[in-house]
């Protein structure tokens, strides 16, 4: 089911060819978008979202005086979906990936834009306020990776944990099952891989479908690959094309 509303937009992008493009392709392909005021640097785009305070904020990831981390701290008053447009960045994107947001990558996909854009529509349509942008700002703060937090995507919302409390990951098909330090489990709606391209040390990837927290390992046994004892009583394999992963981690 469809929002018959349309949703309140701003724009804030500082390259004039990037920002007629992204107005385009709204009016074309997302028409349910209303665009109510745009912004070229993060100075005006804190002022100008708390004078329309829109439903929903296409943010550039950097430009001048300042970047989207800056934004969303001047702004941390106004509740907003954010969907952040970004020149690839190995920080930006595992920082975004972390928080579960919407991101488009420049320039900018239709298909993906559209998708992104669904997707926003869907929580405002169900009213889902999850304060993704508090917790991408908080991250940007947090230097200590391990009280960072991630959202995990499941069947019923999200989960919000910090990253010392997940133990392991095991790919489960289309899912993820993440077991935390409590001993429960979540069945996360990612592939391994996206956790194994956006989780930091200590997390090491020692197998085509397991992923640990190396502070949690009590013991390796060694092998052809051989397996780690952890400290929730648990064994996981370690395959040879991974081996060296798992030693270099601990080196």
């Amino acid at each position: 089911m469809m929002l018959a509303e349309k949703i309140t937009s701003v724009i804030v992008e500082d390259e004039a060819a990037a920002m007629a493009a992204l107005q385009n392709y709204l009016r074309k392909f997302c028409p349910q978008v209303e665009i109510v005021g745009t912004a070229q640097n993060s100075r005006e785009a804190i002022v100008l979202l708390h004078e329309l305070r829109p439903q929903l904020v296409f943010l550039d990831v950097e430009m001048p005086f300042g970047n989207a981390f800056d934004v969303l701290e001047g702004c941390q008053d106004i509740p907003f979906e954010t969907i952040f447009v970004t020149a690839f960045s190995e920080y930006s994107l595992k920082a975004l990936n972390q928080s579960a947001a919407y991101y488009l990558l420049k320039p900018v996909s239709i298909e993906e834009l559209v998708l992104a854009v669904n997707k926003v529509q869907q929580q405002l349509h169900q009213k889902q306020w999850l304060n993704r942008n508090r917790i991408i700002m908080e991250n940007a703060r947090e230097s200590n990776p391990g009280m960072q937090q991630v959202i995990l995507p499941t069947l019923d919302g999200f989960d919000v944990v910090k990253m010392q409390e997940i133990v392991r990951l095991k790919g489960n098909g289309n899912f993820t099952d993440v077991y935390l330090t409590n001993g429960t489990r979540k069945m996360v709606c990612r592939f391994l891989k996206h956790f194994s391209e956006m989780l930091p040390h200590p997390f090491v990837r020692v197998h085509k479908s397991h992923i640990i927290n190396i502070h949690y390992v009590q013991s390796y046994h060694k092998g052809a690959g051989g397996y780690v004892s952890l400290n929730d009583g648990t064994e996981v394999e370690v395959s040879s094309a991974y081996k060296d992963n798992l030693l270099k981690a601990f080196q």
